[in-house]
């Protein structure tokens, strides 16, 4: 594709993008939540080639932010330029919660529009879920709501996204764990085979769970989720989550999963019972003695959010 030069006019930009729950259980790197808890990348453009991060720093996300833009440069077409870039906000990283997603889609959409380039969400979601792989993360965090992508088999491109609003009538309780969990790591703890029923309980209930939240009828989501594909070899590696999660639910919470690779785990309750299942679940990692972070959090429906520009 042909380079098109950059227009000059806007300096900086900052990004608002929520945190994200994937898989929702047994929709394994298919489903997708995006959640009221946010971090901010802000991003300027430097003299400089390439990406830097404020103050000169070396951070973790520096290789992350680089890949992010090399390709949304070759994807686009548009003339790559330097850039430096920040990140703030309270989405804890390495604890499931789509930490990697935010960076990624702060920075895609910061270039979008430091260059101009005019790309529409669904094309943002596009290269944010070439990025990471599958779309669970990628697609709530730059659309937001309920999200279920569609990767093509052949391409991995990301072919579509079935998009739902959740009403605030749902709060996800999220309990966040200090102990951090690299999603390469928590893969590596997945079996290379399942036995064939174990995979056909998690269809089911994946399916199930998509229809609940795209039909509204959140009452169907009561012990909806029975995953069979990823938590069974997951959740040992998290003292005290598998108990959080039971905790919850019998709190009062309609069901909860095992947030990404973890180390959070998340209940999902109706408003009324949103606080005593937020405390059943910090006593819970407590008693096992695990620090934890508890949030209180809707859906997020709008996904990221250009929330500054500086000319």
């Amino acid at each position: 594709m042909k380079s098109r030069r950059a227009p000059r006019s806007l300096r900086a930009v900052s990004v608002r993008v929520p945190a994200s729950t994937s898989n929702c259980g047994a929709g394994f790197d298919t489903l997708g939540l995006a959640l009221t808890l946010y971090n901010v990348v802000a991003l300027q453009r430097i003299a400089d080639p390439g990406v830097a991060a404020a103050n000169g720093a070396v951070v973790p996300g520096l290789a992350m932010a680089t890949e992010a833009a090399e390709m949304f440069f070759q994807r686009t077409g548009v003339a790559p330029f330097g850039c430096r870039f920040s990140v703030r906000g309270a989405v804890p990283m390495s604890r499931g919660l789509g930490s990697s997603v935010t960076l990624r889609a702060g920075i895609v959409a910061g270039l979008n529009e430091l260059s101009g380039a005019g790309l529409a969400k669904p094309a943002v979601a596009a290269i944010v879920h070439a990025l990471e792989g599958h779309p669970d993360n990628a697609t709530p965090a730059v659309l937001g709501g309920f999200c279920v992508g569609r990767s093509n088999p052949q391409t991995g491109e990301l072919d579509g996204v079935v998009r739902r609003p959740i009403g605030r009538e749902l709060v996800f309780v999220v309990a966040a764990p200090a102990q951090q969990l690299e999603t390469k790591e928590s893969r590596g703890a997945l079996p290379k085979e399942l036995p064939y029923f174990d995979a056909v309980r998690s269809i089911n209930s994946a399916s199930y769970v998509t229809a609940a939240f795209l039909s509204g009828e959140y009452d169907r989501l009561a012990h909806a989720v029975a995953d069979f594909m990823h938590e069974p070899y997951r959740l040992p590696k998290i003292p005290g989550a598998r108990e959080t999660i039971s905790a919850g639910v019998a709190a009062g919470a309609l069901t909860g999963w095992l947030s990404g690779s973890g180390s959070s785990v998340l209940c999902v309750a109706r408003a009324a019972k949103a606080a005593t299942v937020a405390r059943a679940m910090a006593r819970s990692f407590s008693a096992a003695g695990v620090k934890c972070r508890v949030f209180k959090l809707h859906a997020d429906n709008t996904g990221l959010t250009i929330v500054a520009r500086r000319r």
